[in-house]
């Protein structure tokens, strides 16, 4: 079921949503090689809480496994889902950290990919289509496009590089509940799919990769990896349909004034 949402409620999302990037930007300022991503999760978790909000990802999932951890750290080959641990950063890694908050009943979820030190300029190319893409499907979601206009643009963006577009996992509805209806796959034709609304609120997430569009999961039952070890890159915001243009409720602002990385910046509309 699509819930719409009214303008008050809009606003609570657009905080919670603010959060996750203030967050995302808190954990920007210790992204540097060895640092344990068990370190940057911890101080994820200590600033949901002092602004008075939940981690929505702790406890996120089925009984015996759910996932244990405030952020989603994935390195590498990893596409999404990685615990963080003991692990440490290495200079070169590029670092995909989602991370979702529950805030007076209402969710954020969003995801930025990083650099550690002196990236592989294939790495940095791929990170800057992905964010590209990101824009080009947020676009698409207004007032009368369907689901498969956002997934097409993203899929022809990205393909155009010879990038594969992950198909397995997607994006979706965000509100009251951290996943609501409707889907919103990174892949599609032009007028399928679910029909847009005003007040439909969205979490558009592209994963691409510099291989294959197919994926794995490891024995931990979260980490989902490259079936051929290439590297990905993540990239996600909340957006609410509106009529002409879409309302991007998340920033990356709080984290491109930390890292000044000019290779990554990327504007909407």
């Amino acid at each position: 079921m699509i819930f719409l949402k009214s303008e008050s409620e809009i606003e609570k999302m657009r905080e919670a949503a603010q959060l996750v990037s203030r967050t995302l930007a808190e954990v920007a300022k210790e992204i540097k090689p060895g640092v344990e991503t068990g370190r940057l999760d911890r101080i994820a978790e200590d600033f949901i809480v002092k602004n008075n909000a939940r981690p929505a990802f702790k406890g996120y999932g089925p009984k015996p496994n759910p996932f244990p951890a405030t952020l989603c750290i994935s390195i590498n080959e990893e596409v999404v889902h990685g615990i963080p641990g003991k692990r440490k950063l290495k200079e070169g890694d590029i670092v995909s950290v989602d991370c979702g908050v529950e805030k007076n009943g209402y969710f954020g979820d969003h995801a930025y990919t990083f650099t550690v030190g002196e990236c592989d300029p294939e790495d940095l190319k791929l990170l800057k289509v992905t964010l590209e893409s990101l824009y080009k499907g947020i676009e698409k979601a207004i007032h009368g496009n369907k689901t498969g206009d956002i997934g097409s643009a993203v899929e022809k963006h990205c393909s155009a590089y010879g990038y594969g577009v992950v198909r397995d996992l997607v994006g979706h509805g965000i509100g009251k509940q951290m996943h609501e209806d409707p889907s919103v796959p990174n892949y599609g034709k032009p007028g399928r799919g679910e029909r847009l609304r005003t007040g439909m609120t969205l979490a558009i997430e592209p994963m691409i990769t510099r291989g294959t569009w197919k994926v794995k999961s490891l024995s931990d039952k979260w980490t989902i990896v490259t079936a051929d070890g290439s590297n990905a890159a993540h990239f996600e915001h909340d957006v609410v349909v509106r009529e002409g243009k879409a309302d991007i409720l998340s920033t990356f602002d709080y984290i491109t004034e930390i890292t000044k990385n000019e290779i990554l910046e990327c504007s909407y509309g």
